[in-house]
């Protein structure tokens, strides 16, 4: 009796010794390899929404602030299951680490899978490696899995997902179910499987997991739409969803409201061109939601660093601006007029030299601030940042400083114009907007050819370009006595 005594004891200790390495092994392999296929997570819940994270695109810090503020969302919503992120190996261990202790996320890193695809004539290599999303079947700890993109934005709880069957997705698009946001039941035999179908080239459009993925499904379109069951059992088989879980933001621009009939307003999701994602600061207010997006952060993770390097950026163009309204400088005194022959060449190269001082003065500060900062204080550095270094080249080429900053005039006049909130419909804001561009060209136009003619004016000074070796006259010098 003893003795079966202190084995149950070495037994019970030797198992909670086993339970306390777990989540080390978890977040250091997460998966044996591809070879293995196997994921295994120490679950606090029967479910999970799940997001991936890869590198090797020149978003990747976006993609990861972005799917922080999404799992965020989600908690927010008081979310009834495990928040877990698919982590390519090569994904810094500083995101990995502020993705577990200050998100409450489980990570598990994995082996990329190579994308057979890849050398097909229409791929496009941001694509390369969405195919990781497959490992959302090896999860088998859970019950359903919710596989999300990083674009999308949840405005309540959608915990009844986790009712629908062994596949469900959304058909945004009238003949093609989107990939943006799926349900699943995980399954190694259906992961092995599609990895079989990746081996023997199995047809894809896109090469990407979109085009894999409804090729794997291809009779998702005549399955039943999911209603969830009131009384909370799991359903089987394969369903499609209402269009309330995938509500792409192009729906929301017509009316400037939600009105989707099909399901609750549940998920807003941002498809279409990388460059305008609503978490790019420059998305508002051409895309009204980017504004909703950026609250969200707000509300969730912050700005921190970000912030930082904007209001530094501000306080440097703030004092640009007043030194050059009180030091004046006029570099132009250092060019002097070489013999007549070669004045009109000399005018050239200083014409070309001011009209492209005036485009960097509009470009540069655009890609100097931080890309994800709030777009009311993005628009406002920008503005500033232009303005400043525009007065530097008017001071210098003395150029007329109303027609130089029509331009920055007209950029505050479109972003009025576009986030004015009161418009009826997205129809009449895109005919304000329309309209406000038809009376403004003319005008910048104008103002372009005064700069020029200004600018000819400037150079043909003498004071601009003195003689060399000639001393400029004073006035009183050429008075008859």
């Amino acid at each position: 009796m003893g003795n079966k005594s202190d084995d149950h004891h070495i037994e019970r200790r030797f198992g909670f010794l086993l339970l306390g390495f777990l989540p080390l092994l978890v977040n250091i392999g997460g998966v044996n390899g591809v070879e293995d296929h196997q994921i295994s997570v120490v679950r606090q819940h029967r479910n999970a929404y799940v997001a991936m994270m890869y590198m090797g695109t020149p978003r990747d810090y976006e993609f990861y602030v972005a799917t922080r503020v999404m799992l965020r969302s989600l908690a927010n919503h008081k979310a009834d299951a495990d928040l877990v992120v698919i982590a390519s190996i090569d994904v810094p261990r500083s995101w990995i680490q502020t993705l577990e202790k200050e998100d409450g996320v489980k990570v598990v890193r994995v082996e990329n899978v190579d994308n057979p695809y890849k050398k097909q004539a229409n791929f496009d290599r941001r694509f390369k490696l969405t195919l990781n999303k497959l490992y959302a079947w090896s999860l088998v700890n859970y019950d359903r899995v919710v596989m999300l993109d990083s674009d999308n934005l949840f405005l309540q709880n959608t915990d009844e997902l986790f009712q629908c069957g062994q596949f469900c997705a959304v058909f945004i698009n009238p003949c093609i179910f989107h990939t943006g946001l799926f349900v699943l039941q995980p399954s190694m035999k259906v992961f092995k499987e599609m990895l079989h179908q990746l081996e023997i080239g199995q047809k894809n459009p896109d090469g990407a997991d979109q085009g894999f993925i409804t090729g794997y499904f291809p009779d998702l379109l005549d399955r039943p739409m999911f209603y969830p069951p009131s009384n909370g059992t799991k359903l089987l088989g394969l369903y499609r969803l209402p269009l309330g879980y995938q509500m792409d933001h192009s729906y929301y621009y017509l009316q400037l409201r939600w009105s989707i009939p099909c399901g609750p307003n549940s998920v807003i999701t941002f498809p279409g061109a990388p460059w305008l994602k609503p978490w790019y600061w420059w998305s508002w207010p051409v895309l009204p939601l980017g504004l909703m997006w950026h609250n969200q952060r707000l509300q969730t993770i912050g700005y921190g660093p970000e912030m930082l390097l904007a209001l530094a950026q501000s306080a440097i163009y703030l004092s640009v601006l007043i030194m050059t309204l009180l030091i004046r400088p006029n570099m132009s005194k250092l060019c002097y007029r070489q013999p007549d022959k070669s004045l009109s060449l000399l005018q050239a190269g200083l014409k070309m030299i001011a009209m492209w001082s005036i485009l960097t003065a509009y470009v540069v500060p655009f890609f100097l601030i931080p890309k994800t900062v709030h777009p009311l204080l993005g628009w406002m550095v920008y503005l500033l940042g232009s303005a400043a270094l525009n007065l530097i080249v008017i001071n210098v080429f003395l150029l007329p400083a109303l027609h130089v900053l029509m331009p920055w005039i007209g950029i505050s006049g479109a972003l009025v114009v576009m986030a004015y909130p009161w418009y009826s419909n997205g129809v009449i804001r895109a005919l304000a907007v329309f309209f406000y561009a038809f009376c403004c060209a003319p005008i910048v136009w104008g103002s372009l050819k005064k700069v020029v003619a200004g600018l000819q004016v400037s150079l043909e000074r003498e004071a601009f370009l003195p003689k060399m070796g000639d001393s400029p006259r004073l006035p009183q010098f050429n008075k008859q006595f």
